[in-house]
């Protein structure tokens, strides 16, 4: 009665902090784009340190010499189809239909084993003819800026299985909802850093 008296009176209502933390969601979602953030800064420091060493070779073999352009463009094609069917899985989500959640799903994991199979062969192919990472400094950022988003690709595959049980098993409840979010805007986050990837790496790299 005092509150609604206050009020009325035409005093301020509480402010953000007496009313209580934020709602949990709020709290996962803006954790999340800070990890996105974070994760974009550390493949800004890599790609910064390919630029600067993508021409100590050593001696070695240079970008144009290792590129296989049409494998590197089944990988592209591979994964950026996986974000498209990843935004299906996604509308499938918000209209609650688990057949079109699951069809999503297994396409974007196929699509994204398959970028991440060609990859691997792609360097199991370089090493088994003496190209590692230790020839050269250039190898040595190759591998790691490519090694590193293959290893984020892999984690989105084990994270997409683990969500899907979650699905199978609960339903479409609040917390499964808010890690299918999360999956879909880390996976987007993936392609979009495999643009920026391809276009400095294997790109200028033919071009050089």
């Amino acid at each position: 009665m005092n509150v609604t008296v206050a009020l009325d009176a035409g005093e301020a209502p509480p402010s953000a902090s007496e009313a209580g933390p934020a709602p949990k969601r709020t709290v996962i979602v803006y954790g999340f784009w800070i990890f996105l953030l974070s994760d974009i800064v550390m493949f800004s420091a890599l790609f910064a340190a390919y630029a600067v060493l993508r021409h100590a070779t050593a001696g070695g073999p240079t970008g144009a010499e290792l590129i296989n352009q049409g494998r590197v463009a089944i990988e592209t094609a591979c994964l950026l189809a996986s974000s498209y069917t990843c935004g299906l899985m996604t509308l499938a989500v918000n209209s609650r239909s688990r057949l079109g959640t699951y069809i999503g799903a297994l396409l974007t994991f196929a699509l994204g084993a398959a970028f991440l199979a060609l990859e691997i062969r792609e360097f199991a192919d370089m090493i088994a003819h003496g190209v590692s990472p230790q020839r050269s400094a250039f190898l040595s950022a190759f591998f790691t800026l490519v090694g590193c988003h293959g290893m984020h690709v892999a984690a989105g595959l084990i994270w997409l299985a683990v969500v899907m049980a979650q699905v199978a098993r609960k339903g479409f409840r609040a917390p499964v909802l808010r890690r299918l979010q999360c999956f879909s805007l880390f996976w987007h986050a993936l392609d979009i850093i495999w643009v920026g990837l391809l276009t400095v790496v294997y790109l200028m790299g033919v071009a050089s």
